[in-house]
């Protein structure tokens, strides 16, 4: 990866008249943004269809597109909705309604398939891959069932016997060809954005979650390569261990992998997910890398993750396989949380960048690995990730020690790289720390949104071990990205050789 810099905004949070971020007008002019900026990157969450709690990192399906990022404009523009039903759409307000969302865009959906010619090649081509015909199967039965998990289908569903399936496809064809119309559309806007978004010389750089939902299409599809009761409820799920933020551990509720099963056929199941999502997206972030060399379950059943225990992965037969299949180049590991030796081990064998938070460095401790005098090349840097606080959110709330702290470790950093930096107030704390990451060593730096506008907590995107919701629901406006925000940025990263080349 060549030294370069970009900026993180999930898509949902994008400028939009119709309530959430989608693949429509202000997608295109946040790139024209990061183009004015000499930003390089454009860093997203996972594109995937959310279930209960909206995260992007809970999907019904894995591979699938948010059908609310589908655009009410270009919709419009194709013919397929009416101004007036796109008018309905429109909101405003600081976070998404998910609820209002829910009633209005599936019946748009809708309208626009009743006019869509369902003749149309291409449309005929993407049914006749199959890529998602399970998803609109699964789609279709839930729906059909009364939003039932797949589990508590009737048999003949929840056990996939294809005699079942084909005759329930024929009884609720126009129900399956809509949720294949969901995706069509979707995967058709995000390849014309990130075409656009490369053509202006912006990669795009998504994100993986290591794990999949209970009840989703990849469970549903390929039960067997998960930790799984005969009922396909789940023997054992992930976790992490008791430590200092949490005396019982973190119970997160998703199936964990079978990797004996997974290792019968060459791990074709990862390759596959890690070379689809490649396709999608310049780079792809591994969520909770950790999970890769061991992951930590615990019984389903349980009240707590105290009495979990440690699994080890066969990694090097893994990771041979994925990289068979994919570029293993265009890869980043979030290494963050309780990393040991094994941990940095599999980093050094697969070659991954690692990533560096500003917002851990700056604790009065000398050595902490997150100091940006201490970053190496082969690293992402970021001032926070979308589970941090925002820059002036943590330095507001921050106890005086942790403040003070802060202060110093900033102050020593801005010594260490002979930059000149006067800092007065909070914003110009946040300021100095910004410019320290565009000076490090690491090639590449993100900036969350947030930080470059000098948003306070009440604009993190989530706040991880809640159900709240202004998680995964923050929003901005296009009047956020002005020509002096983007010459601000563009002056730091052509002072710090991170500009487009």
């Amino acid at each position: 990866m060549k030294r370069q810099s970009g900026i993180l905004l999930p898509v949902f949070s994008l400028p939009s008249e119709y309530g959430i971020g989608d693949f429509g007008k202000g997608a295109y002019g946040f790139i024209d943004f990061l183009k004015k900026a000499g930003q390089s990157v454009w860093q997203i969450l996972p594109l995937a269809q959310t279930g209960y709690g909206n995260s992007p990192y809970s999907s019904v399906c894995s591979y699938s597109y948010n059908p609310y990022f589908i655009s009410p404009e270009l919709l419009f523009k194709k013919g397929l909705v009416t101004k007036e039903e796109t008018d309905f759409l429109k909101t405003k307000g600081k976070f998404t309604d998910y609820g209002f969302l829910y009633s209005v865009r599936l019946p748009l959906l809708k309208k626009a398939f009743s006019r869509f010619d369902k003749s149309d090649k291409e449309f005929i081509e993407f049914k006749n891959s199959k890529r998602f015909y399970n998803y609109a199967l699964y789609m279709s039965i839930k729906y059909a069932s009364g939003q039932k998990h797949f589990y508590e289908w009737e048999d003949c569903y929840k056990y996939r016997d294809m005699t079942a399936l084909d005759a329930f496809c024929a009884d609720y064809a126009e129900e399956v060809d809509f949720w294949q119309f969901v995706q069509f559309e979707a995967e058709k806007e995000w390849f014309a954005l990130k075409n656009y978004a490369n053509s202006n010389g912006v990669s795009v750089f998504g994100d993986l979650p290591l794990y999949c939902a209970l009840d989703s299409v990849d469970v549903w599809e390929n039960p067997s390569i998960f930790k799984l009761n005969k009922d396909f409820t789940p023997k054992k799920v992930a976790g992490v261990p008791p430590d200092y933020f949490s005396e019982n551990g973190q119970l997160w509720g998703n199936p964990v992998y079978d990797y004996r099963e997974l290792a019968k056929d060459g791990f074709k199941w990862w390759a596959e997910r890690i070379s689809r999502e490649l396709k999608k997206f310049d780079y792809i972030r591994i969520d909770h890398f950790r999970g890769l060399d061991r992951f930590y379950e615990v019984a389903a059943y349980a009240a707590d993750a105290r009495a979990g225990e440690w699994v080890d992965v066969p990694s090097d037969e893994l990771f041979s396989a994925i990289h068979k299949a994919a570029d293993g180049n265009r890869i980043i590991a979030e290494d963050l949380g309780i990393i040991d030796d094994g941990v940095r081990e599999l980093l050094k064998k697969t070659g991954y960048p690692g990533m560096k938070i500003l917002l851990f460095a700056f604790n009065g401790e000398k050595d902490n690995l997150y100091l940006p005098e201490r970053v190496e090349e082969n690293s992402v840097c970021y001032t926070g990730t979308h589970d941090n606080d925002t820059l002036i959110g943590y330095l507001e709330r921050a106890s005086e020690w942790d403040k003070n702290n802060f202060v110093a470790g900033v102050k020593n950093s801005l010594e260490i790289f002979g930059i000149n930096f006067p800092i007065v107030n909070d914003y110009d704390l946040a300021d100095a720390a910004i410019e320290l990451g565009f000076a490090c060593k690491a090639n590449l730096f993100i900036l969350p949104v947030q930080d470059i506008l000098k948003k306070n907590d009440g604009y993190r995107i989530n706040e991880p071990g809640t159900v709240k919701k202004e998680n995964w629901s923050v929003r901005f406006e296009k009047s956020d990205f002005t020509d002096e925000t983007a010459r601000k940025i563009l002056a730091l990263t052509a002072k710090y050789d991170r500009i487009r080349k």
